[in-house]
């Protein structure tokens, strides 16, 4: 007689299933729905997630086109600047510079003032890239994103952002 294989594990498996059943409710919100923060950080998800998808030939991240963005409206401009203005740990804006910086898209050079201090410059392929990204996040995502609201509230919808980072 041969010996049964199967695992709690597998017999767990088996009695879970993988989708939740029709007749369940979906979970009641409650305050969460009215709370800002919240309602911000779920639209964020969305918004990132629609980003990526526009992004996936191009393979950048939202904060990897900022870099990238503000290098181009801020030639020469050392990392620290970057960094805070973006609200970028160091640690992790150092992985980032590695990564952009193998991917041929910018340099990092000694500051010729402080030496302590490194000076991010596009390069001719971050130009390119950032110019490729540029036309995508205009003509799908934010195109996206003004169809779904409209032009006046996707304007209104910005000014309170901008309204509630300077503020807060």
């Amino acid at each position: 007689m041969a010996a049964s294989k199967t695992t709690a594990g597998d017999a767990l498996k088996r009695q879970v299933p993988l989708e939740p059943a029709l007749d369940v409710a979906p979970l009641q919100m409650g305050e969460l729905s009215e709370l800002l923060g919240y309602s911000l950080k779920r639209a964020q998800l969305k918004v990132f997630e629609d980003f990526l998808r526009c992004m996936a030939p191009l393979q950048l991240t939202p904060a990897q086109f900022s870099v990238l963005l503000l290098l181009d409206n801020n030639p020469g401009r050392n990392q620290t600047e970057i960094a805070n203005t973006l609200g970028i740990l160091r640690p992790n804006f150092v992985a980032m510079l590695d990564a952009l910086e193998s991917r041929d898209l910018l340099t990092r050079m000694r500051s010729p003032s402080d030496r302590r201090s490194h000076v991010l410059t596009l390069t001719d392929k971050g130009r390119a890239t950032l110019n490729r990204a540029k036309k995508l996040v205009a003509t799908r995502h934010e195109a996206r994103l003004i169809e779904l609201l409209g032009p006046a509230d996707h304007a209104a919808l910005l000014g309170m952002l901008a309204k509630i980072a300077a503020e807060f």
